[in-house]
């Protein structure tokens, strides 16, 4: 099982991206829904990928990026952001912070897993 972890203070887009990634049955996927159970989940779980919202209240995208690589047990782990936020300006500044990709919101159901798989 491939392990990832979708973090969005969102509901109804945490749920969806979770029926999204669980249409591949290779995907073990968690959610969390702000950035500091994020940090703390990653650190014991260690997923192989995380997908990370941008605009989340409290502790933002970048900050969580910043305080997962912080910690030893997260340093490694690939970040992907999706966001709605997807110019080519903000597409580079996440790359600039360490992001191993960028996906647009809104995302689309039937290809998120595939999508996921790349940065894998």
């Amino acid at each position: 099982m491939i392990s990832i972890l979708y973090v969005d203070d969102d509901a109804d887009i945490r749920e969806i991206a979770d029926i999204a990634l669980s249409l591949d049955p290779d995907l073990d996927v968690r959610l969390c829904a702000s950035g500091e159970d994020a940090v703390a989940l990653a650190a014991t779980w260690r997923p192989a990928l995380i997908m990370l919202d941008f605009m989340m209240p409290g502790m933002d995208g970048p900050a969580t990026l910043h305080a997962l690589r912080a910690q030893a047990e997260t340093r490694n782990i690939p970040i992907v952001f999706i966001t709605a936020r997807s110019s080519d300006r903000d597409i580079a500044t996440l790359l600039a912070l360490g992001a191993e990709g960028v996906l647009a919101k809104p995302f689309d159901p039937m290809t998120l897993a595939a999508e996921a798989r790349q940065f894998l």
